[in-house]
């Protein structure tokens, strides 16, 4: 037998099939594809990096026999399923190594490899991920691609040229390089815009979201997350915890919650403080909202310098792998375009959130703020298609879009808002009705309330003076995600995406044979219609001050980025509720839906009807869309008469935004947002009682 430092015998199956049965001829090579971003291309290009510049902490992705995977995910299923005498039998990071491992024999080989190259081996991780460091020319030599300096824009980045090669022995064994670029995902949150619908406006703070998602009943039943820990995964530090602080005291939730308390923590070897930098808003963000969901809760700020590999997923792999029970809930606000991830990234992510899933670990991801243009993202107009979030779209996470309220629409806000606010600020009376969030153009509601009959066409609101704008909520069919045999992969020049997870059955959802996104929605929107997220964020350094004035004069975002930590914030109440950590909460969200919507919808929880039902878990949001503004061929419809600008669309011949809400599920919004007493009155109850061996509930 090959011989493996005693470091990395914690992921050693010693069950697993031996993949590598060959010798490993430099000389025969294959080529790891889809593993080049199209950054690096010879207009970008500013010449290679010198042979000593270091490259530190790598992740090379290995991959699992077929059936040792399909054994996984059986497993992952019986975990979820409470008729299997598996359910909530929760595994540990190193039980997960020990029965999802790979052969002794197969680590051993793949770490001499890099070791024969001159690479330093760090560690090995239960996802089957190799952490290496080296330099440039020994990258060059032992993946056959070169690094070079690219300029992309006003911004100096780095990437490799060409997709890696390695010998073909280790090809059953070796997925890919994760990254061997510095491309990072962006925060998933978005200033209030200086273009609005509304002349008035609704700054929305824990109080509303605690009278419209009906939090308040659970507060006052002892549920407001004691006990409980939410793990927000970041690549920055917060400007001050000092914000937090003024943000729990001003609205109300110090005192009556005093177990609510704020920590941040740099997990692993590999994980380097990352200081301050621009992302530092995306962590204020989601440590003060979850907070307003879970105000006794704990908040984790778990933060990583980026290397060529997102700090927030470095952390999140390590909390994972450690002895130490991993956290229950983790909310991650930013992404990546499915189809720019590559290959081994892709399937970097999905056995990252396989891992979690596994352990009992909820995963709760912003489904992005550019309608179904995630490509386009940053940009003003979708010129490349419909795309995804790739850090969302996986089967094993909890996606989570945007909604903005439509009292704007309809002219009723005073039934839905008090004209004085609380002592906490609140001024929300009731549920709001919902529709998807949007500040485009493109957005039939937009049109059609500034006077316009269609969006597109020479006519049309897009090219007579609308808001020429990507931002809404996230959303649409996976599409270029590949890494494992419940995952589509490149074939030819065509992307395939996940397949759809068999819980995702419920009344609107596609026959598409892929999985889509979101799968629930809650308040997201910047303020196109009058409302928006307050947050208490005092960094001069990104043009902000002091939270000293009232609430209104304070930093105003909106976007998916708030969504998620708020729903990761109402799992952490049902955790507590049932006294059980719950894995993928997907199943169970679905299996609740499917049961309210039926066959054909419900008219007492359409969100938009005449009257929502108290007894509503979910509300179906079923009017406007989170269709953008497009040019090009690329699936975008301009009409009979053709402007400058048409609409995202499944059609380039009809008029098909993309997308609508509609009855049950949609792209637009998923299967709705939440009343979340009912969801964790509703919920079912937590038969099993302990991990044979593993975490306890």
């Amino acid at each position: 037998a090959a011989s493996l430092h005693p470091s990395l015998y914690g992921q050693v199956c010693p069950h697993a099939r031996t993949l590598v049965t060959q010798s490993i001829n430099e000389g025969k090579l294959v080529t790891l594809r889809g593993n080049t971003r199209p950054e690096a291309n010879a207009a970008n290009d500013r010449g290679p990096v010198s042979n000593s510049y270091q490259i530190s902490h790598m992740f090379l992705q290995l991959r699992r026999a077929p059936e040792q995977q399909e054994r996984l995910e059986k497993f992952i299923a019986e975990l979820h399923d409470p008729a299997s005498s598996n359910f909530h039998k929760w595994l540990t990071g190193k039980q997960f190594g020990l029965q999802f491992g790979l052969a002794q024999d197969d680590l051993a080989v793949v770490t001499g490899w890099l070791e024969s190259h001159g690479m330093k081996v760090n560690s090995v991780s239960p996802n089957l991920v190799v952490d290496f460091s080296g330099t440039a020319g020994q990258v060059r030599v032992a993946f056959h691609t070169s690094i070079h300096q690219l300029a992309v824009g006003a911004k100096r980045h780095y990437g490799n040229m060409s997709d890696p090669q390695i010998p073909a022995g280790l090809q059953p064994l070796v997925t890919g390089v994760v990254s061997l670029h510095d491309f990072m995902p962006k925060p998933l949150s978005h200033p209030t815009p200086a273009y609005t619908i509304s002349s008035s406006s609704q700054a929305l703070v824990p109080a509303d979201i605690a009278t419209i998602y009906n939090l308040n009943p659970a507060f006052a039943a002892g549920v407001s997350g004691q006990g409980q820990t939410i793990v927000l995964l970041e690549n920055a530090n917060l400007y001050s915890s000092g914000d937090w602080l003024v943000f729990r005291k001003v609205f109300g939730m110090a005192r009556p919650y005093p177990q609510g308390k704020l920590i941040t923590v740099h997990p692993g070897a590999n994980c380097f403080d990352p200081g301050l930098n621009g992302d530092a808003a995306e962590a204020t963000l989601d440590a003060e909202w979850a907070t307003a969901a879970a105000p006794n809760a704990t908040i984790e700020i778990a933060s990583c310098l980026d290397t060529f590999t997102f700090g927030g997923f470095i952390a999140l792999q390590n909390l994972l792998s450690s002895d130490a029970a991993p956290p229950p809930i983790v909310s991650i606000g930013f992404g990546e375009p499915e189809s720019l991830l590559g290959t081994a990234k892709n399937a970097f992510i999905n056995g990252l959130y396989q891992m979690a899933a596994a352990e009992g670990v909820s995963i709760f991801v912003s489904s992005g703020d550019s309608g179904a243009a995630f490509l386009d993202r940053n940009q003003t107009n979708a010129t490349r298609g419909i795309s995804v979030n790739g850090y969302s779209s996986t089967p094993y996470n909890v996606s989570v879009g945007g909604t903005d309220f439509a009292d704007t629409y309809f002219g009723t806000t005073t039934k839905y808002w008090n004209a004085n606010n609380s002592p906490t600020f609140g001024s929300a009376r009731s549920y709001i009705p919902e529709i998807p969030w949007n500040d485009s153009c493109a957005g039939e509601l937009l049109a059609i309330s500034s006077g316009f009959n269609t969006p597109y066409g020479t006519t049309g609101y897009c090219n007579n003076g609308g808001p020429i704008s990507i931002v809404a909520g996230g959303g649409g069919p996976s599409a270029c995600a590949t890494g494992s045999p419940n995952a589509g992969g490149v074939v030819g020049n065509t992307c395939q995406g996940y397949a759809k997870p068999a819980w995702q059955s419920i009344l609107g959802n596609p026959n598409d044979g892929v999985r889509d996104i979101p799968d629930v929605s809650l308040f997201a929107s910047n303020g196109i219609w009058g409302h928006y997220y307050v947050v208490c964020f005092s960094d001069p350094a990104q043009g902000q001050v002091p939270c000293l004035g009232p609430p209104n004069t304070w930093a105003g975002f909106g976007g998916t980025s708030f969504s998620a930590p708020v729903m990761a914030g109402i799992q952490a109440l049902v955790n507590q509720r049932t006294g059980s950590r719950w894995g993928n909460p997907n199943p169970i969200y679905y299996r609740l839906a499917a049961a309210e919507y039926g066959n054909t919808g419900s008219s007492s929880c359409n969100s938009t009807g005449s009257a929502v039902n108290s007894s509503c878990t979910f509300y179906d949001v079923t009017l406007g869309d989170t269709a953008v503004n497009c040019s090009g061929p690329n699936n975008c419809f301009l009409g009979p008469s053709p402007g400058s600008f048409g609409v995202l669309s499944t059609s380039k011949t009809a008029y098909q935004p993309a997308y609508r809400a509609n009855t049950g599920w949609d792209f637009a919004t998923g299967i709705g947002s939440v009343n979340a007493w009912n969801l964790m009155k509703n919920w079912p109850a937590a038969t099993g009682t302990a991990s044979a061996g593993g975490i306890t509930e």
